[in-house]
């Protein structure tokens, strides 16, 4: 079959690779002009873990990846209030434990398909007809193409879900929170290998130095704190960040003053996907565009990349009969999925605690994950997946 995949992140490269194995001509659709550079790090485990194994690309994942030592939490004055080692990461994942930056991750997927896939940059698709045998594709710049499916791997913001399931308003379930993101050069201090966090009241800002001189910043902050509408332009954005954390101390002022030379900020509602189904006709979705569980969850690529694995293998196991396999992908993982959705959702308030003795109480209970059972009672079950995914014959 001849599909088209709306997305070239991680779950639409990973789709790709896995149809292009069963026999399948994949087409992969990006809004963006190449693929995108830069973002925020992600930690890499569970079953994304595995899936990238079986596709060859864990040594370059590794050799990407930072093998983060500590999680900190201080004061406004930078004295440690909290944390603990990452070694309990390690411990509860049998080592199979990264961090790495979400467009490192992507880049390696894509690199794996050894230029075999057809990609089309700087597109989207626009409008999808079904017409029983076959779908009808426009884009927005590309002519008009007829595929067997429509996969929609663009994210939470899919332009697939819409034309095919209605706005995202419908699907769209807010955790409460805002999030943003950048990164800037040169900046003091560096505490290599160690995530550090200062948070107050309803807001949180973390940092992380990687390679080449940079430091990411990680900026969360409960909706409440958002003067007004959600900004449209870069500007919009500082603006929102300056007023939202002016007052929250510790090294926020430089921060905000490096932050003015940017011109590329992450900035985001944290929400979820909530549907019923991802699979209409001949079209479906994977990744965060069918069930995002939200940045601050985790474990978005690797759930990612899972779908994409499953979707790829059932459609080889159901002998291209698309309709049995979209049902068989959907039932085998959206239970999941929904789980998964429900762990982040809980985890999310942990995060940015809303009153100062949350915060406190917050801090207290991650020096107890440095003792081992207080860490499985604690974090255990959300770092395992509690599924076991076929072993498709590709």
């Amino acid at each position: 079959m001849k599909i088209a995949i709306n997305g070239a992140g991680i779950a639409g490269p990973t789709l790709a690779y896995w149809l292009r194995k069963a026999g399948h001509e994949a087409l992969l659709i990006e809004a963006a002009p190449q693929l995108r550079s830069g973002g925020y790090v992600i930690d890499f485990w569970g079953i994304g873990y595995d899936i990238a194994e079986k596709m060859g690309l864990l040594p370059h994942i590794k050799a990407l990846g930072y093998q983060v030592r500590d999680i900190r939490f201080v004061d406004r004055h930078g004295r440690t209030s909290g944390g603990f080692s990452v070694d309990v990461f390690g411990r509860m994942t049998n080592g199979r434990f990264t961090s790495l930056q979400r467009s490192d991750l992507a880049a390696t997927i894509y690199r794996a398909l050894d230029g075999q896939v057809e990609t089309i940059f700087g597109d989207s698709i626009t409008g999808i007809a079904d017409v029983g045998d076959c779908v009808q594709v426009s884009f927005e710049h590309a002519a008009p193409r007829a595929v067997d499916l429509v996969i929609g791997a663009d994210g939470l913001h899919s332009r697939v879900r819409q034309l095919a399931f209605g706005p995202q308003a419908g699907f769209n379930v807010s955790l409460g929170y805002h999030v943003a993101a950048f990164a800037v050069e040169g900046y003091r201090p560096r505490a290599e290998l160690v995530y550090v966090n200062h948070g107050v009241p309803g807001r949180q800002i973390s940092r992380f130095s990687m390679r080449d001189d940079k430091t990411l910043f990680l900026f969360v902050f409960r909706d409440e704190y958002l003067p007004a509408a959600s900004p449209a332009s870069e500007q919009e954005r500082k603006s929102v960040l300056a007023k939202v954390f002016a007052d929250v101390g510790w090294e926020c002022p430089q921060i905000l003053a490096a932050m003015e030379h940017v011109s590329d900020i992450y900035f985001d509602r944290v929400s979820q996907i909530r549907m019923d189904r991802w699979t209409k006709g001949r079209t479906a979705l994977i990744g965060d565009a069918a069930a995002c569980a939200s940045l601050l969850a985790g474990e978005g690529t690797g759930l990612a990349m899972a779908e994409a694995y499953v979707l790829a293998g059932e459609l080889r196991d159901c002998g291209g009969d698309h309709t049995a396999a979209f049902a068989r992908y959907q039932e085998r993982m959206m239970p999941f999925l929904q789980r998964k959705q429900e762990a982040a959702a809980k985890f999310a308030s942990s995060f940015v605690p809303k009153s100062a003795f949350g915060v406190t109480s917050r801090n207290l209970v991650t020096r107890l994950l440095r003792i081992p059972f207080l860490a499985d009672f604690l974090i255990g079950r959300n770092l395992r997946d509690d599924i076991k995914l076929p072993d498709y014959r590709f």
